[in-house]
């Protein structure tokens, strides 16, 4: 399995994981990939097998370290120096899940945002998948503000080193 980022040449693929990966109330549309294609590419990173894309791990980066919910759809809040990576989704093929896909990918994120000298990521998931972001340092800041897909999140929170 190879690993690269996306391009907007892959957003129908995207689009449709998307789809499979998330109810409707808390999928991105098209346009919204299309922004973030265009806005932060190098912060959308893919999983590939034999050519197909079978996972994905996408966001912005910004200075503001909570992730709110208007930074999904406002893709002008990005800021290339951020200090902060948001993670906006994490997401896999059903026919890929509970093979160690997202494992490998986020692994792959942590450590490029690790190199590229941020403070760490900021993400928020059900309580179902504290425990998957825990085994990488995550750690649980409790219940989120956010309303996102009128949802219960939870903050997480993984930081590289006080700088």
């Amino acid at each position: 399995m190879d690993i690269r980022l996306a391009t907007i040449n892959d957003i129908d693929a995207i689009t449709e994981m998307e789809r499979q990966c998330f109810p409707p109330e808390e999928a991105a549309e098209k346009d919204s990939f299309e922004k973030r294609l265009i806005v932060f590419p190098n912060h959308f990173w893919l999983l590939e097998d034999s050519g197909k894309i079978v996972s994905m791990i996408n966001g912005m980066t910004t200075n503001i370290p909570i992730l709110r919910d208007e930074m999904f759809e406002d893709a002008t809040m990005h800021m290339e120096d951020g200090q902060w990576q948001m993670i906006f989704g994490v997401a896999t093929l059903p026919a890929y899940q509970k093979m160690g896909c997202a494992s490998k990918l986020m692994e792959h994120v942590v450590e490029d945002v690790k190199a590229q000298g941020r403070k760490g990521i900021v993400l928020t998931c059900k309580e179902s998948l504290i425990p998957f972001y825990e085994k990488f340092g995550y750690i649980n800041e409790g219940k989120s503000m956010s309303k996102h897909g009128g949802a219960v999140w939870y903050d997480m929170r993984l930081v590289f080193e006080e700088l």
